[in-house]
């Protein structure tokens, strides 16, 4: 029989789990700005692009579930992924060269411990509480 008392009931991952998370986090960031920096994409436009799925907070605005729900959305890899795909096979350079960013941002974030958001409140994701109030 399993002893579950001491397990966390936050429905976030622990421990090896939410390390090799973040550690795949920290390599899609890497691997995505390398591959935009191989591109030649212009580094203004990844400075002004890289922070804009982070407007999404805004959303928190309108409460919990709804603010989960959109920063979710923004910071979901299905999007981007639409995107790269749909990039190459259209061979368009702007399209790739937001979803390469896109996709940046989320392995930043996910790397730094910011997951997906539950509707209980902002500082509860996947990865962990985060925050004040995470210790």
């Amino acid at each position: 029989m399993t002893d579950i008392a001491g397990a966390d009931t936050s429905g976030a991952v622990t421990r090896g789990v939410r390390a090799v998370l973040r550690l795949e986090g920290l390599a899609l960031f890497i691997g995505m700005t390398l591959l935009y920096y191989i591109w030649d994409g212009d580094w203004w436009i990844y400075g002004l692009l890289f922070f804009v799925p982070d407007l999404s907070f805004a959303a928190y605005l309108s409460g919990p579930r709804f603010g989960a729900m959109i920063y979710n959305a923004a910071h979901s890899y299905l999007a981007p992924m639409a995107m790269m795909t749909t990039g190459l096979g259209t061979a368009s350079p702007l399209i790739l060269s937001i979803a390469m960013i896109w996709l940046a941002h989320i392995g930043f974030d996910r790397a730094l411990g910011y997951g997906l958001k539950y509707e209980t409140g902002f500082s509860f994701t996947h990865l962990g509480r985060i925050g004040k109030s995470a210790n």
